[in-house]
């Protein structure tokens, strides 16, 4: 089954231009909308702990909304595994790279929080400034796994770790002068976290970002992708100053704060399909998310 879908997505990026392939992205995610119940009821729990100044019918068409931008983002995936490097720049631009450039050949923290594009941003700044680092977690599928992993080292000789690989090779990297691609807004369980408010509710967060910039000297320039208009843009903010301070807890606080602004900014496009509040403070897993 994957080889089959895997392949009419090739044949899709071949044959059809980068915006219809899109509209085919955003008309599969309404398909997933209506058959995909319990992603939905995932996606629904979350607007409703995050918005609940929003009516339901807002809540409603705001998951709509969303599987559409998520289905948009997976097939345009596509161009991250088999389009060409003018392809990828014709989908994903960069702006505010004046933040970046003063920062580059020094330790580096990109921080990149779970919106939907997020991959093809990934693709898109190892390109330019390769080689880089991140950490991944391995897909189950290892068709999948092997085209992601390709995604993100096509164009540079970047280099990727898995979770379990541990955080030393990423520290050794970074005190080179490779930037590390930092994904730390999932929700990982209790270790190495500390539980801090994301839109009003606690929400386990790893300390990781915070503790590296402590461990390498690094800066953290935050680098958002998100869709506009007929492409994906992939903006670098201004580093962050007085950061780490002496207050992991108040540095992880900070970190959700910056993506609770982002996120309402573009709610449709952040990751609502992940449990975020899976792990709670009192140890119940899940309970969130019970029907």
């Amino acid at each position: 089954m994957t080889r089959l879908w895997l392949g009419l997505l090739r044949l899709l990026h071949a044959t059809l231009p980068t915006a219809a392939l899109a509209r085919l992205g955003e008309g599969l995610g309404v398909l997933l909308h209506a058959v995909a119940h319990t992603r939905r009821h995932v996606v629904l729990t979350n607007l409703r702990l995050c918005f609940p100044e929003l009516a339901e019918a807002e809540r409603t068409a705001l998951c709509r909304a969303h599987f559409r931008a998520s289905g948009r983002a997976t097939l345009l995936e596509a161009v991250s595994w088999w389009g060409d490097r003018a392809e990828v720049e014709r989908l994903v631009r960069l702006e505010g790279v004046e933040h970046l450039s003063p920062h580059l050949g020094k330790p580096l923290i990109w921080l990149a929080p779970h919106f939907v594009g997020l991959n093809l941003g990934g693709v898109r700044v190892s390109a330019e400034f390769a080689p880089c680092v991140s950490i991944y977690a391995r897909i189950k599928n290892p068709a999948l796994d092997r085209l992601m992993l390709h995604a993100r080292t096509r164009f540079g000789a970047s280099e990727l770790y898995s979770r379990h690989d541990g955080i030393k090779p990423v520290i050794r990297a970074i005190r080179r002068g490779l930037p590390f691609y930092y994904l730390p807004d999932l929700d990982y369980g209790a270790r190495d976290a500390v539980f801090v408010p994301f839109f009003g509710v606690p929400a386990a967060t790893i300390t990781g970002m915070a503790r590296l910039a402590r461990a390498t000297g690094a800066v953290v320039v935050p680098c958002i992708t998100r869709w506009q208009g007929d492409h994906y843009e992939t903006r670098f903010y201004p580093a962050w100053d007085d950061y780490p301070s002496d207050d992991v807890v108040a540095d992880t606080r900070r970190m959700n704060a910056f993506i609770e602004e982002r996120v309402k900014e573009m709610p449709e496009q952040y990751f609502w399909l992940h449990k975020r509040f899976k792990t709670r403070p009192d140890g119940d897993k899940g309970s969130l998310y019970e029907r």
